[in-house]
């Protein structure tokens, strides 16, 4: 048999590698699961971007046309209508004030015109000559003097020489818009498809950034085509004015530009608005804030990691998404409920095989000790048994006193291992299930008969002497038992008392009879040493008493009170110590009443 400290460590490993194990696999699935949901939230972030750039290219696109299909004239505070033009000329004279001149769109400060020796004019600041003309019927003081503030600190950052290059090279012939033909030649095709397949190479925010600049481009082509329509019907206007390129969104000192080149009377110059970039940016802004709540709006870095995945079509701008949005509490996934709930198994299932470890190292434990002290037991009577016959048998022993007294003690011995097998062989068939009893009716009084002259017997054997109390009135009651079992229980009590008080100097054993409300009490006390704290809480164990206590003590294997409560149970009763009792033992067998 294995030492019980082998049988922990071995348990103690296996659960620890069990354990082990499992808290490894559970944090590799939790892990897993995180980074599957950062994941899935860096995804929707992603879509959320995408939509966000083409919300904001499809906002700006609009404003871009605007401003692009405005004719070169209007960039001057009046200018010559021409006799179709639909703008009507001044009372008595013949020119038109500029539509920038009376009304100013929101998105725009100021509207401005940059020729190549540097004159900067806007149609909000009209010139001297034009000043008393525009105020106050066209614009306000207030306002011409809040464009001539900007026009003067536009006129310390802008340079023609600089801002010139950085625009497009003005078209000398009409731009036109032609739709994609549904069905493409080979060259166009073979193109088309080569275009693609570059894209393709550079991943798909590429081919997205493609998508929305073509469409932007498409309404600035657009656009183009109503301002030179509109340039057409200008007596002044040259074959040069004609062309021009669309509006260009540029940075230039932390302000956004939109400036273009063109062909104006024989020269060119570089027309253009500052915009509202606050005012534009937060609007913008608000339209994906549901996208996007954290996002913002920046100058666009040429080299940034994020390529064109970040960066708008339509703008020199790039999107900012802000951090990436916490999930918020949740209900636990079905993958953290499996978890906890195989660790739960695990645990209980720890804890069983715990216990059953526990329950079947105790009870090897105890059975060992029943052993040990059953050999013991049956050692002295054997003895005793051996000895007794030889010395009979052989003639050792010729006076009849001295037979009678080793017949005597023969019988005595012969009585206890009788008590002891019929007390282990009851257990057994409890244990087994097959201690049914066979109840009857009858009398306390008769059942006291019946099991009084076994007891005063065994009471005798111990020079001790049994007192029965069982008044009149208690022992009429009709009781419903299995007498056998009962006789055999008070027997055991008897015995105890017998071995246990032997060396008391009161000799008495007391048999009580009570009455309770629905309970008969059949008290056995003596006046022994009684039963101490330790030893009354495995009283009523089995096989607790060891080989070495079977020697020390009272003759006995200790199971004699835990089958006598098993049998009191069974027969739907009780067996208890009465623990206030302070001379001597005394034990309580309870049943109940017919």
């Amino acid at each position: 048999m294995f030492h019980p400290r082998s049988i922990w460590l071995a348990f103690a490993v296996c659960l620890a590698v069990v354990l082990g194990a499992m808290g490894w696999v559970s944090r590799t699935v939790l892990r897993l699961e995180r980074e599957r949901n950062r994941a899935r939230q860096q995804a929707v972030l992603e879509d959320n971007i995408r939509l966000a750039l083409w919300r904001i290219d499809s906002a700006i696109a609009p404003m871009l046309a605007e401003e692009s299909a405005r004719p070169y004239f209007v960039y001057q505070a009046f200018y010559k209508p021409a006799e179709t033009s639909m703008s009507p000329a001044l009372p008595g004279r013949f020119l038109a004030p500029s539509p920038l001149l009376q009304q100013r769109p929101p998105h725009a400060l100021l509207y401005f015109q940059l020729d190549a020796q540097g004159r900067l004019t806007s149609p909000q600041a009209p010139e001297a000559k034009w000043r008393e003309l525009a105020i106050p019927e066209f614009i306000s003081e207030t306002a011409v003097t809040q464009a001539e503030q900007r026009l003067n600190a536009l006129g310390r950052e802008v340079d023609f020489s600089v801002l010139a290059p950085m625009l497009p090279e003005p078209s000398s012939e009409p731009a036109q818009w032609v739709a994609a033909p549904l069905i493409p030649d080979m060259e166009q095709h073979q193109a088309l498809q080569q275009r693609r397949a570059d894209l393709n190479r550079q991943g798909r925010a590429a081919v997205e950034f493609d998508q929305r600049s073509q469409a932007v481009s498409n309404v600035n082509a657009i656009a183009q085509q109503e301002q030179q329509q509109l340039a057409i019907a200008m007596p002044e206007s040259a074959a040069s004015d004609l062309g021009g390129a669309p509006m260009t969104p540029l940075w230039r000192d932390g302000q956004m530009l939109l400036a273009r080149r063109m062909h104006v009377n024989g020269s060119q110059v570089v027309q253009g608005c500052l915009l509202d970039w606050p005012a534009i940016r937060r609007s913008l802004l608000e339209s994906v804030a549901d996208l996007l709540p954290g996002a913002n709006l920046v100058p666009a870095v040429p080299d940034s990691s994020n390529g064109q995945a970040r960066r708008l079509a339509a703008l020199p701008a790039q999107i900012v998404p802000g951090p990436i949005p916490h999930e918020t509490a949740h209900a636990t996934s079905a993958l953290q409920i499996s978890l906890l709930a195989a660790w739960g198994c695990a645990l209980l299932a720890a804890v069983s095989v715990a216990g059953l470890l526990w329950g079947v190292v105790k009870l090897s434990e105890r059975r060992a000790a029943f052993v040990s002290a059953v050999t013991h037991e049956l050692r002295t009577p054997l003895t005793t048994f051996q000895m007794y016959a030889e010395m009979l048998s052989d003639g050792m022993v010729t006076e009849p006193a001295q037979q009678k007294e080793y017949l005597a003690t023969l019988r005595r011995e012969s009585a206890r291992l009788i008590h002891l097998v019929e007390n282990v062989l009851s257990y057994a068939r409890l244990e087994r299930g097959r201690g049914r009893r066979r109840t009857q009716r009858l009398r306390v009084g008769q059942l006291l008969e019946r099991a009084g002259a076994r007891l005063g017997d065994r009471a005798r054997q111990a020079n001790m002497e049994l007192q029965i109390s069982a008044p009149d009135s208690i022992a009429s009651e009709v009781v419903c038992t299995d007498p056998g079992a009962v006789e055999q229980i008070l027997f055991n009590l008897v015995d105890n008392a017998c071995k246990y008080a032997a060396a008391a100097t009161d000799r008495r054993i007391h048999l009580d009879l009570r009455l309770q409300t629905d309970w008969f009490e059949l008290e056995v006390r003596d006046h022994g040493p009684g039963v101490g704290g330790a030893v009354a809480r495995r009283l009523f164990r089995p096989f607790t008493k060891s080989a070495h206590e079977a020697a020390e003590s009272a003759p006995g294997v200790g199971l004699g009170l835990a089958l006598s409560r098993r049998l009191a149970r069974q027969l739907g009763g009780e067996l208890r110590l009465d623990a206030s009792m302070r001379d001597g033992a005394a034990f309580v067998l309870r049943l109940r009443k017919a």
